[in-house]
């Protein structure tokens, strides 16, 4: 068979690309590793509930082209994300936000919330921020960065917070106003019936092969009797697994999730997201996954979050982007820019941390350029 395009990966970049790609009249053929298309936001029912396979995702965006793009894929709910975070016995709002002040400080008012913080920082005595720790105490003071920024940082990127760039922290958002609403975006919600029925849209159409590595296909299909085909190759995994990590592994943080069915329990915490601060509870957060769909069954299924060491063979879910690693990126990035016919793309392909709604952006955007 013959294919415009050959797609490495299931996920949101690649379904995104393969629907433009077939709205131009283009065949394409899609493959992935795993078991199920969607990528990270693979959702699967179980007692009723559509889980988050791989952590919580909250679709959110200001972007009204991608608004109006997946609404044609999907009806999103009124989920607004809210998480709330523990610290020994203590319950704060997140983000940071009049609510969090007020119980950190038995404060009221936005005025006394930004004398305390400008003190905190004045004693600080840090000009600057040359790390993640510094830029946290100028943003929010030390009495919150210690309670609920510095263990779970720690925690989430396996290293003291004295040794992360402080542009990690910088998106984080810090409003003085009594709103916990997690997202300044103008859209919000999640799809109905879950992500991957969303991605099953997309790809209508496609042929799609599964538990299919890149060079397993090419190694069967170079054997194949009658091999297949392609004039393309659109590839979202690991950009240096694609040439063999012979330059050396980029660095990258993994999860490990710990997922449990508790029947007969219809709410175990009240809230779909619970992050735990402290340096000493060894997962990063609890979902529970009934509420991203405001459901009433009379069971529930919760996850239990736990940053992992990352290898070669382990599944890559946060880039570590520090000078280091940005560098060996660039060296990769010069042999993809060599390679002929095979286009790199999404949050592997690319090296970079992506919300869900700029991955789309950037395929629509890559599409437009491919195919006009």
């Amino acid at each position: 068979m013959h294919y415009d395009y050959l797609i490495v990966g299931a996920g949101l970049y690649g379904a995104v690309f393969a629907h433009e790609a077939m709205a131009k009249g283009k065949r394409v053929l899609v493959i992935d590793r795993r078991s199920h298309i969607a990528g990270n936001v693979h959702t699967q029912l179980q007692n009723d509930i559509w889980v988050h396979k791989y952590g919580a995702h909250i679709f959110h965006t200001s972007d009204e082209r991608v608004w109006a793009y997946v609404n044609r894929f999907a009806t999103f709910n009124r989920f607004v994300n809210s998480p709330v975070a523990i610290w020994n016995d203590e319950l704060y709002n997140l983000p940071f936000n009049m609510n969090t002040f007020s119980k950190m400080w038995g404060i009221r008012t936005p005025q006394e919330a930004r004398e305390i913080i400008e003190r905190q920082r004045s004693e600080a005595g840090t000009g600057e921020p040359r790390n993640l720790e510094e830029q946290a105490i100028r943003l929010v003071g030390r009495d919150i960065y210690e309670k609920l920024i510095k263990g779970y940082t720690q925690k989430q990127w396996g290293r003291p917070c004295t040794e992360l760039p402080a542009f990690i922290i910088r998106r984080l958002p810090v409003r003085f106003t009594y709103d916990n609403n997690y997202f300044n975006d103008t859209h919000q919600g999640i799809p109905v019936g879950g992500y991957t029925a969303m991605v099953e849209r997309l790809l209508q159409g496609a042929e799609v092969r599964l538990n299919l590595t890149y060079r397993d296909y090419l190694e069967a299909n170079a054997s194949a009797a009658e091999p297949d085909t392609f004039d393309k190759v659109l590839y979202t995994g690991a950009i240096d697994e694609y040439f063999g990590y012979r330059l050396g592994a980029l660095e990258y943080r993994s999860l490990r999730f710990e997922e449990e069915t508790l029947e007969g329990c219809d709410n175990f915490q009240g809230n779909a997201a619970v992050n735990y601060t402290s340096a000493d509870v060894p997962y990063t957060r609890i979902i529970e996954h009934k509420h991203f769909e405001f459901g009433t069954q009379p069971d529930t299924v919760i996850t239990r979050e736990y940053p992992a060491a990352w290898k070669p063979g382990d599944e890559p879910y946060y880039p570590v982007n520090n000078e280091k690693n940005d560098a060996l990126y660039q060296q990769y990035r010069a042999l993809a820019e060599a390679e002929k016919n095979v286009i790199f793309g999404g949050r592997l392909g690319e090296y970079r941390y992506y919300d869900m709604d700029k991955v789309i952006l950037a395929a629509l955007n890559r599409a437009d350029e491919e195919l006009s």
